[in-house]
């Protein structure tokens, strides 16, 4: 369904090189936008991908609005070029190597307008397998950044000291400090108020930053745990994922140099550092790695003071 004028939601996807999964996500959208009555202008940001996906969307989604760039500037600056485009009051931001499931896009909505407040809704994310995935996080501290550096249990790495939420009873939304930036709905009257994503995170951070100025202006953040939506996860970022690793960090990096102390990056540097050292025993190239990640923090230090 695609009625540009009258849209009530206007989509936003970020694609690089993930046509066949931004297909897929294309036709649950449609889908799940159709079975519930919910009109929407689409529209695809493609940074420079080599895979055919801008010829796929004008075979396939000849309606699709595709904004088709020359460079691959980053998903924060792609991101902002598509809500830029967007006419609609309520704007869905969605990854490629996602698909809604029945009913999940009238489930955010439902709980974006529940309340005046509200001003950013997701829902549980799942694995292929169905089994949980994400169900929305707090902002991370430096007991995540321990549990980043020294995954020291599944169980650890997936509970609340490591900033996870469970989905509650199901069915009742909740309160979140942020979503996973893979599916996020937002009023247009928050973005008006807090400003688009900030470009200077190429990739990561982004969905974090953007929360938490909208945590600060007042808004809400919800998960609807009626919408769930598959994510196949690392699907454009596994293409590199020693570059991505690292650029990880850079923004991480970034996010801590603007809203914590000197001191904080002091200490999150130094166990990068000892990370790297104990990973060097067993793993060279992801001690060297785990080097190149403290460096980011004592330079995003040094910029801090």
């Amino acid at each position: 369904m695609e009625e540009t004028e009258a849209s009530n939601t206007s989509a936003v996807i970020v694609s690089w090189n993930t046509r066949d999964l931004l297909a897929r996500c294309l036709d649950a959208l449609y889908a799940d936008a159709d079975r519930s009555g919910i009109t929407l202008q689409t529209i695809v940001v493609d940074n420079a991908s080599s895979d055919g996906t801008v010829e796929m969307l004008a075979k396939r989604f000849p309606s699709v609005q595709v904004v088709a760039r020359s460079e691959n500037s980053g998903f924060a600056a792609a991101t902002n070029r598509g809500i830029r485009q967007a006419a609609s009051v309520d704007l869905l931001l969605l990854n490629p190597d996602t698909e809604l499931l029945p009913g999940a896009l009238a489930a955010m909505r439902s709980a974006l307008h529940a309340m005046p407040h509200v001003g950013l809704v997701s829902g549980i994310l799942l694995n292929p397998d169905h089994s949980l995935q994400s169900a929305g996080y707090r902002f991370p501290t430096l007991t995540q950044s321990f549990l980043d550096f020294f995954p020291l249990h599944d169980r650890l790495v997936a509970s609340g000291l490591n900033g996870r939420f469970t989905p509650g009873d199901g069915l009742s939304p909740y309160a979140v400090d942020y979503p996973l930036g893979a599916c996020m709905l937002v009023r247009r009257e928050v973005i008006e108020q807090v400003g688009l994503l900030d470009e200077q995170y190429f990739m990561y951070s982004e969905e974090i930053d953007w929360c938490r100025r909208i945590a600060a202006a007042g808004w809400s953040i919800l998960i609807a745990p009626a919408a769930r939506i598959i994510h196949h996860g690392g699907q454009s970022t596994g293409q590199a994922p020693d570059a991505m690793f690292v650029q990880l960090h850079r923004s991480r990096a970034r996010y801590f140099a603007h809203y914590h102390s000197g001191a904080y990056l002091r200490t999150v540097e130094r166990m990068a550092t000892v990370a790297g050292w104990w990973t060097s025993r067993r793993d060279a190239a992801q001690g060297r790695r785990l080097r190149e990640v403290s460096a980011l923090y004592r330079a995003a230090r040094g910029d801090h003071a």
